[in-house]
């Protein structure tokens, strides 16, 4: 089927929030051809905005969007060589994440089972530098295709060029606003080795598993953790992890727990501390708290929740009064994970 765009389409079954929007303008993105009528489409109206969506599992619609909304529907797996340390995989990034990990463990190729659920598509994965459990998916990059919409090239960045860091990459930058994430090759380590060292997976596995541990171990343990802790995606609508674990110094973090002797937080390198955001909610006395059909989960407070036909602009408020209040208690400033378009 040609490249076509249609007119006021529904978003809500789009993206995992479920809040109701309309795109003005929508196109899928299914062959490389379609690509090339994209950018050709877009030359041809400079001022028009555009969004490149996947899963929809990272955005929050906070109105309808005025501007082409372009559908990744890239899909396709397949070996891409070994050396003496990896197995390579590429995925083309339409791919759902879940079932592309699922893949590989089915090919006896190990490597990505920590980041196991996580919604969405094998694209957003770099672009967020998705993470949990231990593991960012940066470690396990290669390298990152791309079409870039205003020139028409196709270009590889290789994992050291990607610019990785917590929670993000090279692609967020406003320089890579017009990359289309076309494909990604993964290297996927032939001596495999358990990553635990994260403490409720460890606890988890000590408790249900022999010592002798294989990867599907780590696989179903860390979707019974997930399942235990966050909203069933058919229940409720959320995007996950709404707001980032704040990076302090060490001074910041110091004043931090000589007030608050309990907070939770991880060394980082350069003597900085990751500290939890769900611990600063939780303790702000924001967890479970629900205005209209909007929420924080009472199960993990880094999660807002729509409970059934909220509005962007309800999600936007809550998580601005969360901001407000964990600056007012702590003075730590929170920022969105999510994409608020």
């Amino acid at each position: 089927m040609s490249f076509s765009v249609k007119n006021d389409v529904d978003l809500t079954k789009l993206n995992t929030f479920r809040i109701t929007a309309k795109a003005k303008e929508f196109a899928d993105i299914e062959t490389a051809e379609d690509l090339d009528s994209a950018a050709d489409f877009l030359a041809q109206h400079p001022e028009k905005r555009f969004l490149i969506l996947g899963g929809g599992s990272d955005i929050l619609f906070s109105q309808d969007f005025d501007g082409i909304i372009l559908r990744n529907h890239l899909y396709g797996v397949e070996a891409a060589g070994e050396d003496e340390e990896f197995y390579y995989v590429t995925a083309a990034s339409g791919e759902d994440w879940h079932s592309f990990i699922l893949r590989t463990l089915d090919a006896k190729k190990p490597g990505l089972e920590n980041l196991t659920l996580i919604p969405g598509t094998v694209g957003g994965a770099p672009i967020q530098n998705i993470g949990a459990y231990g593991m960012e998916v940066a470690e396990r990059i290669h390298c990152v295709e791309y079409f870039d919409l205003k020139t028409k090239e196709r270009k590889v960045l290789r994992n050291e060029e990607c610019d990785f860091g917590y929670r993000t990459s090279v692609f967020k930058k406003p320089e890579m606003k017009n990359a289309f994430i076309t494909s990604v090759t993964f290297k996927l380590p032939k001596k495999w080795e358990p990553v635990i060292s994260y403490k409720d997976l460890r606890e988890h596995l000590q408790s249900n598993h022999a010592p002798e541990l294989h990867p599907t171990d780590i696989y179903n343990s860390v979707i019974a953790i997930r399942k235990r802790k966050l909203p069933s995606p058919h229940k409720l609508g959320s995007a996950g992890s709404f707001f980032k674990n704040p990076v302090l110094s060490r001074e910041e973090f110091h004043a931090l727990q000589e007030k608050n002797p309990s907070v939770v937080a991880y060394p980082m390198a350069g003597g900085r501390y990751k500290v939890s955001a769900a611990w600063l909610i939780d303790n702000a006395g924001l967890k479970g708290l629900r205005m209209g059909d909007v929420g924080v989960y009472e199960k993990q407070p880094l999660i807002i929740v729509n409970y059934g036909s909220a509005f962007g602009e309800d999600v936007v408020g809550m998580a601005q009064d969360i901001r407000v209040r964990v600056k007012n208690c702590f003075n730590v400033k929170l920022e969105p994970e999510v994409v608020i378009v």
